[in-house]
């Protein structure tokens, strides 16, 4: 394996959707890489490719892709991991990438991996790939989980029928890799094999056979078989593109549409489908003998479980209050540790400074300003995430997080919203900017803008220092027993979240972003043993540190604007407190002072500061102050003023208001779009202030 290179070349003839495919030599092959979700696409392509791999957009898409390198037997291979899809008869994004790139994208030959647990569903895909990239090599992965269902498949005869390369692999435990890399280094440098052709019903080969000659004279590497039957079957867009790329004579052009005029579109569309269906069937019936049902009998049995209507939302509770209270308990040991040594550093650092003269001012602008509040930041940020998302990914992996979605989908669609929109949301809890990236998956634009407006009404873990320490200091004792009250009090505020993340979609499903509910496909995978090794692995590289190192770049500016907030005096009172001063009258009609509303408007580039800069403003440090005693904190506090109807307040609007810079920062990349991104700081704020001023104002009322 060799890491990706300098040279860059473009894929030649990329119309549709341009990606750059990065060559180290001109002789690399490309090899597309296509599968259905769930197959362990994912793991063929890192355990081909390693950590040499490069991850971005498609080109007027928010699909990810991603491309990885590497090398088999002296040449070299570029692997480009397509979006998981069903067909690539383009009804979503990810289908239109796929088909796009297997169009345009120059690839040399093409690997479906299918389940071989559920092949004939993915050799519904494997079809409509044969008929646009003969040069394909089938990879049936998952073959020791087909083994433990007593499923056998039988690849020579799976490979007679297809007429193109059959290997079956277990790609987490890397059996069959090399045999698959063999197949396709033979089949990328091989003449383009003549797959069987699907039988279609008369009607349609008659149709494909007078459209044949009116398209054999095009410059593109495309079956012309293939574009006949788009020309059949393919919606007004692509009968466009084809007959503006492929019919450019005028005579020709007008018979296409002469073709189409005698047909009865939609019942031939319908055949093509069935047709494929049918083959698909036909085919596995003949290559697979199956003994899955004490397997399939377990997966029931456990679905019933997950996903019944009295048991699916209790047990989903559960394991959210367990992730939570595993969360805090967790994170307390390793946080105290990073913070300790971050903090020492800093007075290495302030030693280092003093070695070259800087004046006073300058060496605490920078290690009692930048540095303690990255190190704030880090210490307080990172434990937390390292052991909530690895968690996350665990239930991911255990194919639960699915089951989630399925009970929630009610709910969403009850909100003019989609069933996908649960899992960005509970991606949410981890990392707002990881749940607005989440919302990728989701088809239609509408509801990806609802889920990505509504994502910061769920808290991420930024948010939990301060949620548990007050709920410690005002509502639940300590110890073992008061984290179970404490975890109990926290998933209480957290499913007040969700509540309000239902009412705003509901809200912007029948007002700025109306429209129906779109249905979606929600496969439910089988349970499988999640790979630990490659959990922690994904969790910390693609979730903990990219979410980290944004939070780095916006705390270390903002620890300069602090310092200075609380050490320029003018009239002997900090600029700090002069500002807190101001947000004092309107603080107090939300229930809070101003000092605490100023630490939430000072902590936008990450939550985990709020508290700190308030306790520095209390105790006017000059710097960022942590009580790690909770005594000592809530004795602070209620010196103050502060009551349980302050702390509540502030509970309260630590759960609504503005994203994090990041979170922001992610939105306006997401959407592209300023006006979207100001609605989705204002929409969370709006209730929080509402809400804060709605129990100050009940709680007085009442004399409490």
């Amino acid at each position: 394996m060799r890491n990706a290179g300098a040279e860059q070349n473009t894929s030649a003839c990329t119309r549709a959707h341009p990606f750059r495919v990065e060559r180290v030599h001109r002789e690399d092959r490309v090899i597309a890489l296509a599968g259905n979700p769930n197959v362990g696409k994912s793991t063929v392509f890192n355990a081909l490719t390693g950590l040499k791999q490069h991850t971005g957009n498609w080109a007027g898409k928010t699909v990810s892709n991603a491309q990885g390198y590497c090398t088999f037997r002296g040449k070299g291979y570029v692997l480009v991991d397509l979006p998981g899809c069903y067909s690539i008869l383009a009804h979503s994004a990810e289908e239109e990438i796929a088909r796009d790139f297997l169009c345009f994208g120059g690839a040399d030959a093409a690997v479906v991996v299918c389940d071989a647990t559920a092949l004939e569903r993915n050799l519904n895909l494997v079809l409509q790939v044969l008929e646009l990239q003969p040069r394909t090599v089938v990879c049936v992965n998952l073959m020791d989980e087909a083994h433990k269902r007593g499923i056998y498949v039988d690849a020579d005869v799976l490979q007679a029928q297809l007429g193109v390369p059959v290997v079956t692999t277990s790609a987490r435990s890397r059996r069959g890799l090399d045999r698959l890399m063999a197949a396709v280094a033979q089949t990328a440098e091989s003449p383009t094999p003549v797959p069987p052709e699907i039988p279609y019903p008369e009607a349609v080969e008659a149709a494909v056979q007078a459209l044949l000659p009116l398209l054999e004279d095009h410059p593109a590497n495309i079956p012309t078989r293939w574009l006949a039957l788009r020309w059949i079957d393919g919606d007004a867009s692509i009968r466009q593109s084809i007959a503006s790329h492929f019919l450019k004579n005028e005579e020709d052009r007008e018979q296409a549409e002469a073709v189409l005029r005698t047909l009865d579109q939609p019942e031939l569309a319908d055949a093509i489908v069935t047709a494929i269906v049918g083959r698909a069937e036909t085919i596995k019936e003949a290559a697979v003998r199956s003994g899955a049902e004490k397997s399939d009998a377990r997966d029931r049995r456990l679905d019933r479980l997950f996903t019944g209507k009295w048991t699916g939302f209790p047990i989903m509770l559960f394991f959210l209050l367990g992730i939570f209270w595993l969360t805090m308990v967790g994170a307390n040991y390793p946080s105290a540790w990073l913070s300790a040594g971050l903090f020492a550093a800093g007075e290495w650092l302030r030693s280092g400074l003093a070695l070259f003269k800087l004046p006073l001012w300058a060496i605490q602008l920078l290690v009692d300003g930048a540095w303690k509040t990255l190190a704030w930041v880090v210490s307080v940020m990172l434990p937390p995430m390292a052991i909530f998302f690895p968690l996350f990914t665990l239930l991911e992996d255990l194919g639960y997080l699915p089951r989630v979605a399925f009970n929630l989908d009610r709910c969403f669609r009850k909100c003019g919203a989609c069933g996908k929109q649960a899992l960005t949301m509970c991606m949410g809890f981890g990392c707002n900017a990881a749940g607005v990236v989440g919302a990728r998956i989701m088809d239609s634009p509408r509801e990806r803008l609802i889920a990505i407006l509504t994502n910061s009404c769920v808290p991420c873990n930024g948010r939990f220092p301060m949620l548990i320490a007050l709920i410690t200091v005002f509502f639940a004792a300590g110890g073992m027993t008061g984290s179970a009250v404490q975890a109990v009090y926290l998933t209480g505020f957290l499913l007040l979240g969700v509540g309000v993340t239902l009412l705003l979609s509901f809200v912007l499903s029948k007002t700025v972003l109306q429209g129906i509910p779109s249905a979606f496909t929600l496969e439910l995978p089988p349970y499988r043993r999640p790979e630990i090794g490659k959990v922690l692995v994904r969790s910390v590289l693609d979730r903990t540190l990219f979410v980290l190192g944004r939070a780095v770049l916006s705390a270390l500016p903002t620890g300069i604007v602090i310092w200075l907030l609380a050490n320029i005096r003018p009239g002997g009172v900090s600029v700090l407190m002069h500002c807190a001063g101001f947000l004092e009258p309107f603080a107090v009609l939300m229930g809070l002072d101003g000092v605490i509303l100023l630490a939430f408007l000072l902590g936008l580039p990450a939550n985990e500061i709020v508290m700190p800069i308030a306790l520095m403003a209390y105790l006017s440090t000059g710097s960022l102050t942590e009580l790690t005693d909770i005594t000592a904190l809530g004795d602070v506090l209620r010196v103050q003023g502060w009551t349980w109807v302050t702390a509540l307040c502030t509970v309260l609007f630590s759960l609504f208001h503005w994203p994090c810079a990041t979170t922001l920062m992610t939105i306006r990349k997401e959407t592209g779009s300023l006006k979207w991104t100001v609605l989705s700081a204002l929409l969370p704020t709006v209730c929080g202030v509402l809400l804060c001023m709605a129990v100050n104002a009940a709680v007085s009322l009442f004399g409490y």
